[in-house]
């Protein structure tokens, strides 16, 4: 039996903080946990297949590595959801991963979330479980990122830090830095080296 007394309970209703204060029920405003979040496109709304596997990462992670995905670059919402999912169908069926490979992905106007925070991606071997990946889409050694997609980078880690899911000293790299590869192509890669985390140390 529960019982109130003088004990102040607090619980979430339907998005609204409902205080139990000497058993009278007091609604306050209540921000949701990821509000930082909301601009992102989650999964369900560019069509993500279901993982096969799921390994869970140790927060806050240190790390955050930034790839290109080659290719074109996507300057719709739905020409970018169709290659978000391409790209999915394509690590799960040819790299024969349980998933997207990257944490998120950055199109021309929005971040997608591809396997999301706090899970071990597949974008850079040796290194995934202590890191987050984050795709941009396009070729970087080809075209230049966008001042808006390098806000929305910035938004997102921002959020990270936010949300206790990055560490507030994290350290941000290109992909070239830790492996043999052009990603995050070499336009991009000068851009990240302009960035408060980015660090030329391994």
């Amino acid at each position: 039996m529960v019982t109130f007394g003088d004990v102040t309970s607090v619980v979430l209703l339907c998005g609204v903080l409902v205080s139990l204060q000497h058993g009278v029920v007091v609604a306050q405003d209540a921000a949701p946990e990821s509000a930082c979040m909301a601009g992102v496109v989650k999964r369900s709304a560019w069509g993500a297949a279901k993982s096969t596997n799921v390994t869970y990462q140790l927060k806050p992670v240190p790390t955050v590595i930034v790839h290109h995905t080659t290719g074109d670059r996507c300057m719709s919402a739905p020409g970018c959801r169709e290659l978000v999912r391409n790209i999915q169908t394509y690590h799960q069926t040819q790299n024969g991963w349980s998933d997207i490979g990257y944490n998120f992905l950055i199109g021309s106007s929005f971040v997608y979330e591809g396997i999301g925070w706090h899970r071990a991606g597949a974008h850079l071997r040796g290194r995934n479980d202590k890191s987050i990946g984050v795709a941009f889409i396009g070729n970087y050694d080809l075209e230049r990122p966008t001042a808006r997609q390098l806000q929305l980078l910035n938004t997102l880690l921002q959020c990270g830090v936010e949300l206790g899911e990055l560490s507030d000293e994290y350290r941000l790299y290109g992909a070239m830095q830790l492996q043999s590869t052009n990603s995050p192509g070499k336009f991009l890669h000068a851009k990240l080296q302009e960035h408060d985390h980015w660090r030329e140390d391994i």
